[in-house]
């Protein structure tokens, strides 16, 4: 499918977002679940075939039916020397009347590639707004999320395909199960309990390791109140903190910032005001002093100093978990920024499904989280 070549003017297709969301409809039993490779490929290797019938599976017994956009499965090398066509695949999910939910395969590092093709498609910026659609994933996923904030599209920060319906062990975690099936209810309230275990990431992926479960720990700390009292309120914003270090530097790839800020994909300064900001690190493990660093640029371009209050995931494997909250708390200490810590979801096991745009309130003084609206339309 090929792009539309309309262009419009870049303020005009992102002038929208904020505090008036459009939300899609809540999923149900039947419905057709796009799978998108936005950015990695690996879902269409042969080495990844065991876990793709395993993700089919998955959504399967959960009543879904998993469908492949035209370049889904074309490959690692295909997919990295063509972001026109991993965009195309989104716009094909979008103008697809048979589908209604959208899925990542998996994360990554380049999806702002696809921020041309997408942003300065008038009608695909049309077709999100007037036929929004569930938008499910995490990590480097953070990018479509952030324009489709932009956009207006409430979108949800959670499970992707390989990740977690492609879990290799005998069943897929519960907790993340359980999480995810919140699209398919839409209650007024909304609580996010922790879950009582963690699990150590996976290293091997191999067919060998089919039916091998993670190695499970329980869960001594729940959410951990580092800093405040009471309970604070604010719209969700956020997502995977090395993603937003690479939106706003040139440590990845030459030429990265200079398309965020052409496209704003980063909120504005005004934009943070009141909201709760969510941030968790990838599976790179950042060590202390990266991401000290991350947390400064993130204080640079303002956003530190206009949030309510911070939601933090849960480090993966707990790696450097006493440093990071040291370094967070140094680095909103002359805002006394409220700080919730430990929480289920981004690349740590399991993980829940957080709702952009959402009003959640943090009762610090009980540590618990709540969702204060509905996640969808109806």
């Amino acid at each position: 499918m090929l792009i539309s070549s309309t262009k419009v003017h870049t303020d005009v297709i992102l002038k929208q977002g904020g505090d008036q969301m459009i939300k899609p409809a809540q999923l149900k039993r039947g419905d057709h679940i796009a799978i998108v490779s936005l950015s990695g490929g690996g879902l269409g290797e042969e080495a990844f075939h065991h876990e793709l019938v395993l993700g089919e599976h998955r959504l399967h017994e959960l009543g879904l039916e998993p469908v492949y956009m035209r370049h889904t499965l074309k490959g690692t090398q295909f997919l990295r020397n063509h972001p026109e066509k991993r965009a195309a695949d989104l716009r094909q999910a979008f103008f697809d009347d048979s589908v209604q939910g959208i899925m990542s395969a998996i994360g990554g590092d380049d999806t702002y590639r696809l921020l041309p093709f997408l942003c300065e498609d008038e009608a695909f910026v049309r077709q999100v707004r007037t036929h929004p659609k569930v938008f499910l994933g995490f990590s480097d996923t953070t990018v479509n999320h952030l324009m489709f904030y932009k956009m207006g599209l409430a979108t949800f920060y959670g499970p992707s395909f390989l990740a977690d319906f492609a879990e290799l062990g005998p069943e897929m975690l519960p907790y993340t199960k359980h999480e995810f099936e919140r699209v398919f209810k839409n209650p007024v309230i909304s609580k996010i309990n922790s879950s009582d275990r963690w699990y150590y990431s996976r290293q091997d992926f191999s067919v060998d390791t089919v039916g091998i479960p993670l190695t499970a720990h329980v869960e001594k700390h729940g959410y951990m109140a580092l800093r405040g009292h009471g309970v604070i309120r604010g719209q969700l914003l956020g997502g995977c903190l090395d993603s937003f270090y690479d939106l706003l530097t040139e440590t990845r790839y030459v030429g990265e910032s200079s398309v965020t800020t052409k496209y704003q994909i980063i909120p504005q300064v005004a934009d943070w005001q009141n909201k709760i900001l969510f941030i968790e690190t990838s599976e790179e493990k950042p060590k202390p002093s990266l991401y000290e660093k991350m947390l400064l640029r993130l204080d640079q371009v303002g956003i530190l100093k206009a949030v309510n209050g911070i939601l933090v995931g849960k480090p993966q494997d707990e790696a450097y978990f006493e440093d990071y909250q040291k370094l967070i708390l140094a680095a909103t200490a002359s805002y006394q920024t409220p700080i919730l810590f430990n929480m289920n979801f981004g690349h740590a096991y399991p993980r829940t499904v957080l709702p952009y745009g959402a009003l959640a309130s943090i009762d610090l003084d009980a540590a618990t989280v709540t969702i204060e609206e509905p996640y969808f339309s109806k």
